[in-house]
C-alpha cells in the first residue's frame, strides 16, 4: 500500500481527487473530505486542473482510491486511461459516465435494470427539421410510432447536458408551453401561452407528464445501501426559486419508501456510480426515475456530511484494508470540539389556538368544500340540421357510422364546424324567408357561428357540440354494390358559457390569501413555511368543469403565494375527480319530484305547508323561503324580461348591421381566452367601446335573453316554467355586475323580482322540505362525504401514530437508543411496528382501505436531517372545488342529519342560531364554502374521544348586497366588477365541543363506505411508509460493500 505512516504501524490510504478544481473545492466536497481526513486513516491528494489537463497520465500522482467524475472541461477519456494504468479503487467507475450524456441511454439502462421510468418515446432526427413519417403532431397530442402522448407531456433533448426542457399544456387548460431551464437568478422556468407546437430542430424524448403535487425529489446515494432525499418546489408550478436569507435554494429532506430505497440501490448499481444523484417523480402512489445526474452531493446538511464520510470511509477500508475495523468510533473525530449546530427557532407550526379549549390544542386537519368563482351564464343552443355539410361533418368524426352521435371539442373539429356554418349562415337581410321556422333556424345558425368565433381562437373547454342523427334513408353505395344508410337529419346541441370571469379569478385568489393568513391559527404567513418544509400535506381536487378547475388554480395561487399564469398551477397542483365532485348521481328523480311540487306551490298560489314545523323552525315547512306572493311575481318577471330582451335586441341589430358591411371572416375585437386565464382585471378597452364585458358580443347576449324569454313563459299553453327562474336571476346578476355600463332600463327591477323568486326556488330544488333535502343531499354528496370521513380518520390515525412514537422515544433508555442506533437493517426489509391502531366503535373504515391516501403523492419531512424545531408536526389540508349542487347537498346533510330515522334523538351538528342564519341566507353564492377543521388536544389520553375536536364554519360566498344599493359600494363595484366574499360563520355554539366520534356517527349513514371506494393500485410498502419509518433510527454505519464482487479494479 502506498502512503505515509502515521506512527500506528500502518500506512495511510491515499485518496486521489481527480476532478476539476471548481468541483474539488466546492463546499460539500470540502466538508466530506475534511471529515474523511479527520479519521486519521487517509491522505487526501488533489490532482489539480493543470495536472489533469496538461500532464500525461504517466506523471499523474499514484493513489489507492480514486474519486473522478465528469464536469464541464474534464477529460474523461484521459482519466479512463489513467485508471487502466494504475488500477486504483474507483468510487465511481468512469466508462459508464459516458451514458449520462445521452438521455436515451440513461432510460435504456434504467429499464434494463427494471427501474420504473415515465412512459416515453424517442424521436431521432439526423438533421434539423427532418420530417419523420412516424411522428404526428395534433392540437392536443403527439404520436410516435403509434404511441400517443396527450398533453400535458414533457419534451426533453436527448443531449443530457441540454437542460432546456419543455412542458406542453392541453387546450382544455388554456394551452401554452412552459420552458424549464437551469436557475437564472430567481427563475427556473418561464410560461409561454402562445407556444403550442413542439420543437423540430433536433432529437427529443417525449414522455408522459407525471402529476407530482408541485414537488420535485432529488435522491443522493453514497453506495447502494445509503440514500438521502430532498424535495423542493417544482419549477413546473410558477418558476420562482425559493431561497433562504443566504441566497441558497431551499430544499428539505424527505423520507423514502422501502421501494424507493431499493430503486436508489438499483440506480447506483446500474450505472456503477457509488455517489450518484437522480430525480424521482412521485405520482399517484408510484415512483419513477426520470433523470440520472452522476456525482452529486447534498448541500448544507451536516448530518448528511457525517453519513457520507462514514460510508466512504467504510468503502475505502473494504477495498484497500479489509483487515482494519470499519466500526464507527463512539464520537466522530470532527465532533470532539465542534459546537452544537443551532436549530432553527420556530414557533410550533399549527399549534396556536388560545381560547376556551386551551393552548394544548393543535390544528391537525383543514377540509374545505368550495364553490367556483363568478362565471358567465351557461348557455345551450339546440337546432335540427339537414344541411349536407353538417351531416358530412358528423360522419367524418364518428367514423362514418350513420346512427352514431358525434362530439366536437378540439380546435380542429370546431374549426371544421365553423367553416361549414359560415357557408350556411345567410347574410343579414339577404335571402331571408318570411317563414318563422326558417327565420329561427337562420338565427340559431348565426348564434352557432358567433359562439364558435368568440375569442378569435379555440382555447379552453367552454365550447362543445353534439351532433345526433335523427332520420336516415337508404341510398345506393358509391361502388354500386347494394345499399347503405345515410343520415338526413340530425340534432345539433351547442353548449357554451359558464366561463370563469376575471372577477371569479380575483375572488378565488383573494380567498386563497385569506385562508393563508386566517385559517391556520398561529401561522400567519407561516403556513408557507410549514408547506415548504413538507409538514403541510396539501391536496386540491376539482370537478371536470373548466370554471371549477380555474377557481382551484387561482385559489392555490393565493394560498401558496405563487406567481404567473394559472395553467401550470392547474396542471401541477389540481387533481380532477368528476365522480366525487360532478353530476347529480342518482338524485335526478327525487329532484324532479321536488321541482314538480315546487311548481304546484308557486303556480297555485298555495301557502307553504307545515311538515312537523313550528314557528321557531320556519324551515320545517314544504317550500320554505318562497315569497308569499310568488304567483303574482311570475307575470311581472315575464314582463320585465321582455323589456330587457328588447333593448338587447336593438343593440344586437346594430352589431348585425355592422357585420354585414365587413368580411364574414372578420371578428370584431377578438377576446383572447388563453391570455385571460390568469387575468384579474376587467377589459377596459371593450368597456370603453360600449361592448359587453368579457368575450360575449351583443348577438350572443341577445340570444341569451331571447332564450330566457321564450322558455320562461309558453304563451300558447299559458304556462310558466319555474326551472328558468334561476337562469333569469343568473343573467340579471351577471349583467348588473359586468354590463352596468350598457344602462339597460328595468334591469335592476328585474333583478329584485328574480332574486325574490330565486331565493325561494333554488334551495327547494334540492328538496321541498328538510327530510327530502337530506335524502337528495346524501345521494349527490355521498362520495364526497365518504372522502371527508376518510380524510378525518386518516389524520387521526396518523396523529396517534406520531404520539405513540414520541411516547416510545421519550421512554427509551440511553442504552436502548444506542442499540437501535447501531442496528443494521438488511436491504429490501420493511421494518414494521406493532399495530397500534385502535378499534373504534364509531367507524368501521380502515386506513388501509383509503384509496385517497394510497394514491395521493406524499412528501414527509425526514426528522433525522430536518433543521426545524418540530419535524414531527404535520398538518393535512384537503380542498374540494365543486359546483352549487354539491355545496347545497353537503350543507343539507350537515344541517339535517339528525332527522334520519337511525339518528332519532341525537342532537344535530348545527346549533339553533346557525340554523336560523342559514334559513335567512337562502343563496350559497360564488365562492361559498364549508370548512371542517380538526384539532388534537395533546393533553388528553390517546383513547379519549375528546382528544380530537371538530369545528364547522361556512360562508355563503359572494355578497350581492352592493348590487341592491346605489351608494359608494355600487360605484366601487362598477369599477371592479367583483363582489366581496363574506367571512366565515360558526355552525356551532361557542362553548360546544363536537368530537370526531360524534361527527363520524352523524355523517356515516349518508356517506359512501370506505370499502366501496376503488381498491388502491399501490406498490407494496408505500402506504403508511412515513409512519413506520418514524420508528427506524438508522445510522447506516455497518453498510454492505458497494458492488464488491463486481469490481475489477485492484485492491
Amino acid at each position: 500500500m502506498v502512503g505515509a505512516g502515521d506512527g500506528r504501524g500502518y500506512k495511510k490510504i491515499i485518496v486521489g481527487i481527480c476532478v476539476m478544481e471548481k468541483k474539488a473545492f466546492s463546499a460539500p466536497m470540502r466538508q466530506i473530505l475534511d471529515r474523511i481526513k479527520a479519521f486519521g486513516e487517509f491522505e487526501i491528494l488533489h490532482f489539480g486542473d493543470r495536472v489533469i489537463l496538461e500532464d500525461p497520465i504517466e506523471s499523474w500522482p499514484i493513489c489507492d482510491c480514486l474519486i473522478a467524475f465528469y464536469s464541464s472541461g474534464f477529460p474523461l477519456k484521459k482519466a479512463e486511461e489513467y485508471a487502466a494504468l494504475r488500477k486504483p479503487f474507483l468510487v465511481n467507475e468512469l466508462e459508464p459516465q459516458h451514458l449520462l450524456h445521452d438521455r436515451r441511454k440513461v432510460y435504456e439502462r434504467l429499464e434494463m435494470f427494471g427501474i420504473s421510468v415515465p412512459r416515453y418515446a424517442l424521436v431521432n432526427r439526423e438533421e434539423p427539421y427532418q420530417e419523420l413519417d412516424y411522428f404526428i403532431e395534433d392540437e392536443d397530442y403527439v404520436e410516435v410510432h403509434g404511441n400517443r402522448f396527450w398533453k400535458p407531456f414533457v419534451e426533453k433533448p436527448v443531449d443530457g447536458d441540454d437542460h432546456s426542457i419543455m412542458i406542453y399544456y392541453p387546450s382544455s387548460a388554456g394551452g401554452g408551453m412552459k420552458e424549464l431551464f437551469r436557475k437564472v437568478g430567481n427563475r427556473s422556468s418561464e410560461f409561454h401561452p402562445e407556444v403550442r407546437r413542439v420543437r423540430r430542430e433536433g432529437s427529443y424524448i417525449y414522455e408522459e407528464f407525471m402529476p407530482t403535487g408541485g414537488t420535485d425529489v432529488k435522491v443522493y446515494t453514497v453506495g447502494p445501501e445509503y440514500a438521502h432525499a430532498e424535495a423542493r418546489k417544482s419549477p413546473v408550478v410558477d418558476g420562482v426559486v425559493m431561497r433562504n436569507p443566504d441566497g441558497k435554494e431551499i430544499r428539505y429532506p424527505v423520507l423514502l419508501t422501502p421501494n424507493e430505497k431499493q430503486m436508489a440501490r438499483e440506480v447506483c448499481i446500474a450505472f456503477r456510480q457509488a455517489v450518484c444523484g437522480f430525480d424521482l417523480l412521485r405520482s399517484e402512489g408510484r415512483s419513477y426515475a426520470c433523470d440520472v445526474n452522476g456525482w452529486s452531493f447534498v448541500k448544507n446538511s451536516h448530518k448528511y456530511y457525517d453519513d457520507a464520510a462514514c460510508v466512504l470511509r467504510k468503502m475505502f477500508l473494504d477495498a484497500k484494508a479489509p483487515h482494519l475495523s470499519s466500526v464507527i468510533p463512539p464520537t466522530l473525530p470532527w465532533k470532539v470540539n465542534e459546537p452544537v449546530q443551532p436549530s432553527e427557532r420556530l414557533t410550533r407550526q399549527g399549534s396556536g389556538v388560545i381560547g376556551s379549549f386551551g393552548q394544548s390544542e393543535e390544528l391537525r386537519c383543514v377540509i374545505v368544500v368550495i364553490r367556483h368563482g363568478d362565471r358567465t351564464p351557461k348557455q345551450k343552443v339546440k337546432l335540427k340540421v339537414t344541411e349536407e355539410n353538417l351531416l358530412n361533418l358528423m360522419l367524418k368524426y364518428n367514423g362514418g357510422r350513420p346512427r352514431s352521435e358525434t362530439k366536437l371539442k378540439s380546435a380542429v373539429e370546431l374549426q371544421d364546424l365553423l367553416d361549414a356554418t359560415r357557408m350556411l349562415v345567410p347574410r343579414p337581410g339577404v335571402g331571408s324567408d318570411n317563414e318563422a321556422e326558417d327565420l329561427e333556424h337562420a338565427e340559431k345558425l348565426r348564434q352557432v357561428k358567433a359562439v364558435l368565433e368568440e375569442g378569435g381562437h379555440f382555447s379552453g373547454i367552454y365550447r362543445k357540440v353534439q351532433l345526433k342523427p335523427l332520420k336516415w334513408v337508404k341510398v345506393q353505395k358509391s361502388n354500386g354494390e347494394g345499399e347503405e344508410e345515410r343520415p338526413v337529419e340530425a340534432l345539433m346541441v351547442l353548449k357554451y358559457g359558464g366561463v370563469l370571469t376575471h372577477a371569479g379569478r380575483k375572488q378565488a385568489e383573494e380567498l386563497g390569501r385569506y385562508f393563508r393568513n386566517n385559517m391556520y391559527p398561529g401561522e400567519g404567513t407561516g403556513l408557507l413555511r410549514l408547506h415548504s418544509t413538507y409538514r403541510h400535506d396539501l391536496k386540491i381536487y376539482s370537478s371536470d368543469e373548466g370554471r371549477v378547475q380555474m377557481s382551484a388554480a387561482a385559489f392555490a395561487k393565493g394560498l401558496l403565494d405563487l406567481e404567473g399564469q394559472l395553467t401550470p398551477i392547474l396542471v401541477s397542483l389540481v387533481s380532477k375527480d368528476s365522480s366525487m365532485l360532478d353530476g347529480l348521481e342518482n338524485a335526478s328523480i327525487e329532484m324532479e319530484k321536488a321541482k314538480t311540487r315546487l311548481n304546484e306551490i308557486i303556480t297555485s298560489g298555495a301557502r307553504t305547508i307545515p311538515s312537523n314545523g313550528t314557528s321557531e323552525c320556519p324551515w320545517m315547512v314544504d317550500g320554505a323561503g318562497l315569497p308569499s306572493n310568488a304567483s303574482e311575481l311570475l307575470p311581472k318577471l315575464v314582463t320585465l324580461t321582455k323589456k330587457v330582451t328588447e333593448q338587447v335586441r336593438v343593440l344586437a341589430k346594430h352589431e348585425d348591421e355592422n357585420l354585414a358591411e365587413t368580411s364574414p371572416y372578420d371578428v370584431i375585437l377578438p377576446y383572447d381566452q388563453a391570455k385571460a386565464l390568469g387575468k384579474t382585471n376587467i377589459d377596459i378597452d371593450r368597456i370603453a367601446a360600449g361592448l359587453p364585458c368579457g368575450s360575449e358580443g351583443f348577438l350572443l347576449m341577445f340570444a341569451r335573453w331571447k332564450k330566457l324569454e321564450r322558455d320562461l313563459y309558453n304563451e300558447r299553453k299559458e304556462r310558466f316554467d319555474i326551472t328558468q327562474i334561476p337562469d333569469v336571476y343568473d343573467s340579471c346578476k351577471y349583467d348588473l355586475l359586468h354590463n352596468a355600463h350598457l344602462n339597460l332600463e328595468d334591469l335592476d327591477e328585474l333583478f329584485k323580482v328574480a332574486q325574490l323568486l330565486a331565493d325561494g326556488v333554488i334551495p327547494n330544488e334540492y328538496g321541498i322540505n328538510p327530510k327530502q333535502k337530506l335524502k337528495i343531499g346524501s345521494k349527490i354528496a355521498r362520495r364526497l362525504l365518504g372522502k371527508i370521513l376518510i380524510d378525518l380518520r386518516n389524520t387521526r390515525e396518523e396523529a396517534l401514530h406520531v404520539a405513540e412514537v414520541k411516547c416510545n422515544q421519550d421512554n427509551c433508555s440511553n442504552s436502548t437508543k444506542t442499540a437501535k442506533a447501531n442496528t443494521v437493517f438488511p436491504p429490501n426489509i420493511s421494518i414494521k411496528t406493532d399495530d397500534i391502531r385502535r378499534s373504534n366503535t364509531t367507524s368501521e373504515m380502515s386506513i388501509d382501505q383509503d384509496d385517497d391516501d394510497n394514491k395521493e403523492t406524499k412528501y414527509r419531512l425526514d426528522p433525522k436531517y430536518a433543521n426545524v424545531m418540530t419535524p414531527e408536526r404535520h398538518l393535512r389540508t384537503r380542498l374540494y372545488f365543486t359546483s352549487e349542487s354539491h355545496i347545497h347537498s353537503l350543507m343539507n346533510v350537515i344541517r339535517y342529519c339528525n332527522l334520519d330515522e337511525s339518528l332519532q334523538g341525537e342532537a344535530g351538528l348545527v346549533c339553533q342560531s346557525a340554523l336560523e342564519s342559514l334559513y335567512k341566507t337562502k343563496e350559497l353564492d360564488y365562492m361559498s364554502h364549508i370548512v371542517i377543521r380538526m384539532f388534537e388536544n395533546t393533553e388528553v389520553a390517546l383513547e379519549d374521544p375528546r382528544r380530537f375536536r371538530i369545528e364547522l364554519t361556512f360562508s355563503h360566498g359572494a355578497d350581492s348586497s352592493p348590487l341592491e344599493s346605489n351608494d359608494g359600494k355600487a360605484a366601487s363595484l362598477n369599477q371592479e366588477h367583483t363582489l366581496p366574499i363574506m367571512g366565515p360563520e360558526r355552525l356551532q355554539d361557542v362553548a360546544s365541543y363536537l368530537t370526531l366520534e360524534k361527527m363520524e356517527k352523524m355523517i356515516r349513514p349518508f356517506a359512501m363506505p370506505a370499502e366501496d371506494f376503488p381498491p388502491p393500485s399501490t406498490p407494496a410498502g408505500f402506504s403508511g411508509y412515513f409512519l413506520r419509518s418514524a420508528l427506524v433510527l438508522e445510522r447506516l454505519v455497518n453498510l454492505w460493500p458497494f458492488h464488491k464482487n463486481a469490481h475489477t479494479n485492484g485492491k
